[in-house]
């Protein structure tokens, strides 16, 4: 009797959030991703409520939480098998998990500690293009480069004569530190993220010098720059650039009174400071730009005017200094969409204030704080004010506790680490005339159906579908 290929989507079907995918052949199957549910998406039930008895692996693409948060409720669901993934990826998820797991409601914090030493035996780290057969199946895989963050990678399963695909995140082009993207070898079906299938990213090249000028103008009011940002990611592609511009205007002047190389940037965040130490270590896994700096004696991540706050104390401590001080300071701080984190007590703080700028460079879902700022705060678009700030212009609710937001408003674009539609476009292009079906996931309903129109022109060979229901296949 032969065996036949089976795909179940457990998450990411709905929304953008919740990646976790299923190959089964036979009594055997493995996971791809286990990831929490995020923004509209999220569920306050994460228990693992599909089966699980016969899934021997779990490979993860990467570690951001929408694609391992839910590792911990998948081994107290009775889950003991290998944890697969990246070399750097292996440094990279325990840091990110002992994190999310200091915030979760549920789990005590001897059972985090069991599950996070439970978790380490797990881990099976692996190089990248290797197969890995798993045993006593007929399922292999291995991973390739994905150009997301440090240690992506997208997910080549064969498994009863069939070849299947799962892009995880693919990122965008030159982005920093990151090695690109291998291009994708032959399959017959294509798991496609689709987070940003409905739209194209401004080019990377020009967005240096926009985060520049608007640095620039937002000092003209003689506040702080405040930078909302995801600890893994986009806090250390921010660090590159910043480290960037001072080295190539260090002697011009940020204000009238302070120079480029003069200006005190600020980490404030305990996991990004873990993660852009380990970022560190890892550079061994950089792009060949990052290490033609390090070459140079420069170092993209730790520069003379970075200062890193770790402790509790020394956050209240930097956050009152900064307060009393007439002095400007750039402040990274966690978390990218405002809903919790050290950056919620900057924005109580500095909201109120018209003196004070708050630049977003990525995404905010639906339902975050950081949407509602984005969207009925005054906003500067690079020349002018759009809006007038007044008192009692908007507000936003912060800790159960309404605060006005008077504070100017910027928004850079092209700080993503997701690729963009010409980016998907192209990754399915790539694959050899053996494509025959590809699943959308990952992405909301409008940017599944935009990048499913666009897939059906360029590939008119090939069955595009979207999932409708969690378990479809």
């Amino acid at each position: 009797m032969s065996k036949t290929l089976d795909i179940k989507h457990h998450g990411a079907v709905l929304g953008v959030t919740g990646s976790c995918h299923e190959v089964r052949v036979g009594d055997s199957g493995i996971l791809i991703d286990c990831g929490l549910f995020q923004g509209t998406d999220f569920r306050e039930d994460l228990d693992i409520d599909f089966d699980i008895e016969h899934i021997r692996a779990l490979v993860v693409t990467h570690v951001h939480v929408d694609h391992v948060g839910r590792i911990p409720y998948l081994l107290l669901a009775g889950f003991t098998g290998p944890i697969f993934c990246t070399e750097p990826s292996a440094i990279l998820l325990p840091a990110m998990l002992e994190d999310a797991l200091k915030f979760s409601a549920k789990h005590s914090k001897s059972v985090a500690k069991q599950v996070l030493k439970q978790m380490q035996r797990q881990i099976r780290p692996l190089p990248y293009a290797q197969w890995q057969p798993l045993l006593g199946t007929d399922i292999r895989f291995r991973f390739q480069q994905a150009g997301h963050i440090l240690g992506s990678a997208y997910v080549e399963c064969e498994a009863a004569g069939q070849k299947v695909t799962f892009s995880g995140d693919l990122g965008a082009k030159d982005s920093p530190l990151i090695i690109k993207a291998t291009p994708p070898s032959p399959c017959e079906i294509l798991v496609l993220e689709s987070t940003y299938g409905d739209r194209e990213h401004p080019s990377r090249v020009d967005r240096r010098l926009r985060l520049k000028s608007e640095i620039e103008q937002s000092f003209t009011d003689q506040g702080l720059v405040l930078i909302p940002a995801f600890s893994l990611g986009r806090t250390q592609d921010l660090l590159y650039e910043l480290e960037s511009i001072i080295h190539d205007f260090g002697q011009d002047n940020v204000t009238e009174q302070v120079l480029w190389n003069e200006l005190e940037i600020i980490v404030d965040s305990p996991l990004a400071a873990k993660i852009t130490s380990l970022y560190g270590d890892l550079k061994y896994h950089w792009n060949q730009d990052a290490q033609a700096l390090l070459k140079q004696g420069r170092h993209p991540l730790i520069f003379s005017q970075l200062t890193v706050i770790d402790g509790h104390e020394d956050h209240l401590l930097c956050l009152e200094n900064l307060l009393k001080s007439d002095k400007p300071a750039v402040i990274i701080a966690g978390s990218g969409m405002c809903a919790g984190g050290r950056v919620v007590n900057y924005l109580k703080e500095l909201l109120p204030d018209a003196r004070h700028h708050i630049l977003f460079v990525g995404f905010q879902a639906e339902d975050t704080p950081g949407r509602v700022i984005v969207e009925n705060g005054p906003r500067f678009d690079g020349v002018a004010l759009l809006t007038d700030a007044s008192d009692d212009y908007a507000w936003v609710e912060l800790d159960d506790e309404r605060i006005a937001i008077n504070a100017l408003i910027h928004k850079i674009d092209g700080y993503s680490a997701h690729g963009d539609q010409s980016d998907l476009l192209a990754f399915a292009q790539a694959i050899p005339s053996t494509l025959k079906q590809i699943r959308l996931v990952h992405g909301d309903t409008e940017a599944k159906l935009i990048l499913k129109a666009k897939l059906e022109a360029l590939l008119p060979h090939v069955e595009v579908m979207i999932p409708q229901t969690e378990g479809d296949d």
